[in-house]
């Protein structure tokens, strides 16, 4: 397959901190020449191949798992996985697990999640090739149960299995717990105690460790007009990670002492410099980091390109001032709030209307550039975190250079519900 590095030309490097402007007008371009309807996912390569250099950079040699969820396009995982520096996908559905490891012929996928999806265990259970490349996650004994109601252990290969460990920080005995509600799993005798009847237990080999430090990964520390907060914010990470690198390096030693640990997993996209100084750790998780998606707009330690963007067209004028947009309501999971919104970036100066937002099926907008659009013309869109607005989709963009670094659509690529795959 060949690689989706930008071809040869003279684009400008960074042309989305130069002129942001003229980056996004190129892509606008670049799209109506080639023809494609609205909505319309783009995906600009130069700004891909300086995420991947980035995160590659940030991981400081340890190799990168890629996060399926965050991209949701299957050629983009193929390619970026292949490269040095990644090895194997943290994916987010067993089926999806099962489809990466025989369509693509990824050998190391990991899921990210418990699953208790009984038809999709049972493919995966009846899928020889699939089991010797796939590791399910598990927390409590209760999901073991449900792979030995599917098929007996008796009658399947063994089962690859890997141990969520909780990374949140808790404090005053537990009364304060700052991070996400994940794994039940969180010191190292709950850790050994799971990690003994995983042992104990026919059909099932205990692999690796899989733990997300989401108040780290997951939490902006540069936000605007927050200094205090922001202060605040980098001392609570600065001490959940101390914490965690001493807790999760003595359970997995203690867990190489019952089993053969290959794998311990950790990290994401926001915690790559302070993952990587983990010992302990085999492979740090990202993926949100190589679309670039405005969630991490408000990070100090580093701010990835805007590699896709999503662009609408405008379809009426119900006011001077206004322009309404055909869609819109892509809104990303997590607490309800504006930074959860699309944000538009081009034409700039425009904003939403903070009685409707972004609507279900059309979106109004307000601000200075309104007054120069008309109907027909398009507005271009970031989102907040890039694999479900993938989920909105059929098709993906691929914006490279012509030799005279002029932008064009080198090629239309599915994503996931392009190829007709919908999960979770």
């Amino acid at each position: 397959m060949r690689r989706l590095d930008a071809p040869p030309g003279r684009a400008v490097p960074r042309m989305w901190e130069k002129d942001s402007a003229a980056h996004y007008a190129e892509i606008d371009s670049a799209v109506r020449d080639a023809g494609l309807d609205a909505p319309v996912l783009a995906l600009d390569l130069s700004a891909l191949e300086h995420n991947v250099a980035d995160l590659l950079a940030r991981a400081g040699g340890v190799p990168i798992r890629l996060a399926s969820k965050s991209l949701r396009v299957r050629r983009i995982i193929d390619d970026v996985v292949a490269r040095d520096g990644f090895a194997g996908v943290l994916a987010f559905d067993v089926a999806e697990a099962r489809w990466l490891a025989t369509e693509s012929g990824i050998s190391d996928v990991l899921l990210g999640y418990p699953t208790v999806r009984r038809a999709a265990l049972a493919d995966l259970l009846a899928d020889p090739l699939a089991l010797t490349r796939v590791t399910l996650l598990v927390d409590d004994i209760a999901q073991l149960d449900i792979v030995d109601s599917v098929v007996s252990p008796n009658l399947r290969p063994t089962v690859r299995v890997a141990i969520d460990l909780d990374a949140s920080l808790r404090l005053f005995g537990g009364r304060v717990h700052l991070g996400v509600r994940r794994s039940p799993v969180h010191d190292s005798t709950a850790a050994l105690t799971l990690a003994r009847a995983i042992v104990a237990r026919p059909g099932f080999a205990l692999v690796g460790v899989m733990s997300y430090e989401a108040q780290v990964a997951g939490v902006a520390d540069d936000v605007d007009g927050r200094f205090l907060m922001n202060r605040t914010t980098r001392a609570m990470q600065r001490i959940s990670m101390l914490e965690l690198r001493r807790r999760r390096g003595a359970i997995v030693t203690s867990l190489r002492e019952i089993a053969d640990i290959e794998i311990v997993n950790a990290g994401g996209t926001g915690s790559l410099e302070e993952t990587s100084r983990d010992d302990s750790v085999t492979d740090i998780a990202a993926g949100s980091g190589l679309f670039g998606g405005h969630l991490f707009d408000g990070y100090r330690r580093f701010q990835p390109a805007p590699a896709l963007t999503f662009g609408l067209d405008v379809t009426r004028r119900p006011a001077p001032g206004i322009v309404t947009c055909a869609g819109g309501g892509w809104i990303a999971s997590g607490p309800p709030a504006a930074d959860r919104l699309p944000r538009p970036v081009w034409p700039e100066g425009l904003s939403y209307i903070t009685t409707e937002a972004a609507g279900e099926v059309q979106t109004p907008l307000t601000g200075a550039a309104a007054s120069n659009l008309v109907p027909g013309d398009r507005v271009w869109f970031r989102h907040t975190k890039s694999g479900e607005v993938c989920e909105r989709a059929r098709t993906v963009a691929l914006i490279g250079r012509d030799a005279n670094g002029h932008a064009r659509v080198d090629d239309l690529v599915p994503t996931y519900r392009g190829e007709g795959r919908c999960y979770l």
